[in-house]
């Protein structure tokens, strides 16, 4: 069997850039590491862009890395091709964060068509579409379980103000993969991007890869 590509998959409101510390440590390990933008159109929009992307560019088994939305998508592009993902990394994964990350209000606003945006002190801004939205809702996995078989890894901080840890375990839990283990870092946050961070991520995306004996 081929040695597995990495793919990394980046959240919302992001772009690939934000792996550049994580590919350097993947790549000073001789790995083969792929970042593609992420559409950020939807979950079903992104997903199946990436899934055209692993097929175009890549052979063999995968390993999916997805930072917050980007385990999202992970996730969906592991039910679409079983056969190419060899193992899932969510990094801070924000499945269904559609439902639980607005409040029933705003959620009835963006139902209605409404456009959302939220403005930063830095200067930056967060948008949300009623498409983006309603794609997300319509893409849920935690209220069932989850037709993933294969290994995953879930990382998190316990500081995380935007993902909280419990989403992870209730992943943990709807996955229907026996291999699945959860990693909490004590006083991360939500980029998890100090240097022991991105080791933690490393060292799991490496033992993923390590033959098996």
């Amino acid at each position: 069997m081929s040695k597995p590509t990495i793919v990394l998959v980046h959240g919302a409101w992001a772009d690939a850039s934000s792996w550049n510390a994580v590919a350097a440590e993947l790549h000073s390990q001789d790995f083969t590491v792929l970042s593609p933008p992420n559409l950020l159109r939807g979950v079903e929009t992104d997903a199946a862009y990436i899934s055209s992307f692993v097929a175009q560019r890549t052979t063999g088994p995968v390993v999916l890395v997805g930072s917050s939305m980007g385990g999202w998508v992970a996730l969906h592009l592991a039910l679409r091709r079983p056969d190419r993902i060899a193992a899932i990394v969510g990094i801070a994964a924000a499945p269904d964060f559609t439902e639980w990350g607005f409040p029933d209000h705003l959620k009835e606003r963006l139902a209605a068509g409404e456009t959302l945006r939220r403005e930063f002190p830095d200067g930056g801004s967060q948008v949300t579409t009623s498409a983006f939205w309603s794609s997300g809702q319509t893409l849920r996995l935690l209220e069932s379980q989850v037709a993933v078989d294969c290994p995953v890894r879930l990382i998190h901080g316990d500081r995380d103000d935007a993902v909280p840890p419990e989403i992870a375990f209730r992943l943990k839990d709807r996955l229907r993969s026996g291999d699945v283990q959860v990693t909490i870092i004590k006083g991360g946050g939500h980029r998890l991007s100090e240097p022991h961070e991105i080791c933690t991520i490393q060292r799991t995306v490496g033992a993923l890869l390590e033959p098996s004996k």
